[in-house]
């Protein structure tokens, strides 16, 4: 019997072509990136569903007046607290942060008008939000996820009573009601915060200050900060029940939801404030 010359192995071996790559797996890599643009368009279209809803049950009946205004109590008063505190000390850092650059020019007194503008245009309506994003958000995607969860939602259902009525439209409500007014102490509590500041590290008179930081508002300024308050809060809110509503998958689908409801809407207010603040720009220019 003939016998291979140890020395033929290594060309045999290197003789030996790549498998070439699999169609079937080209196939599936591609399937997979389809069904996760259709799944992510599923998602908007059905968000945008949701919100639509949300919207036009307000304008038909039935109301559910109590579950909104304990939504109110939860969303509005529970958040203030956290938001005078904020609020207060913000206005004290921007009234140290912007002094220190109108020293170089001996123009002090300017630090009522920068700080009040900062404050009603972007920080009070954007740290506001943020705020009871952080909150509520949270709040209201695990509980909703967790009555999807226990079949709570369904049962519902059963009993002829609509979901999206009796569950989301109370807080999108509550909170379309709530984060102005919070804004507003917000605007209010900062300025307080930026006064104190103020007088005891520039020594400005309390007069002086309340006069530059209310003669430098307009009425601009204030709707450009109530409008980016308003829709906030609308995000907020529902990215916040639409996470709830979607929850699949126990108590860590219920986990998954509330993280998922406090990124995206942070991220979705922060993208909104560069184009909110740009039309409002442009709307100032052509109306006020």
């Amino acid at each position: 019997m003939e016998q291979k010359h140890p020395a033929d192995a290594p060309l045999e071996i290197a003789s030996k072509s790549p498998q070439a790559p699999n169609a079937d797996d080209a196939a599936s890599s591609s399937e997979i990136l389809i069904g996760s643009a259709k799944e992510a368009v599923l998602h908007v279209q059905e968000y945008f569903y949701l919100s639509l809803q949300s919207v036009t049950n307000v304008v038909s009946r039935p109301h559910y007046m109590r579950d909104t205004l304990e939504q109110l109590d939860a969303i509005g008063v529970g958040s203030s607290p956290i938001v005078l505190l904020t609020g207060f000390f913000i206005g004290a850092v921007m009234v140290l942060q912007t002094a220190s650059q109108f020293v170089r020019f001996g123009q002090t007194s300017l630090t009522g008008d920068a700080v009040s503008l900062a404050l009603v245009r972007e920080l009070g309506p954007t740290m506001t939000s943020l705020l009871v994003t952080g909150r509520c958000a949270s709040g209201i995607a695990s509980e909703l996820g967790s009555m999807q969860v226990t079949e709570q939602v369904d049962a519902m259902r059963a009993m002829g009573t609509d979901p999206s009525r009796k569950l989301v439209t109370p807080r999108v409500l509550a909170t379309f009601l709530a984060v102005p007014l919070l804004s507003v102490f917000f605007d209010f509590i900062g300025l307080v915060g930026g006064c104190v500041a103020a007088v005891f590290s520039l020594r400005l008179g309390v007069v002086q200050f309340w006069t530059r930081a209310i003669d430098a508002l307009e009425i601009s300024d204030i709707m450009q900060g109530m409008m980016k308050s308003i829709v906030y809060a609308f995000v907020l809110a529902t990215v916040a029940c639409y996470q709830g509503m979607k929850v699949r998958g126990g108590t860590q689908g219920v986990g998954r939801a509330t993280t998922q409801a406090v990124v995206i809407a942070s991220v979705l207010i922060i993208v909104a404030d560069t184009f909110l603040t740009k039309f409002a720009l442009y709307l100032a220019d052509k109306i006020f």
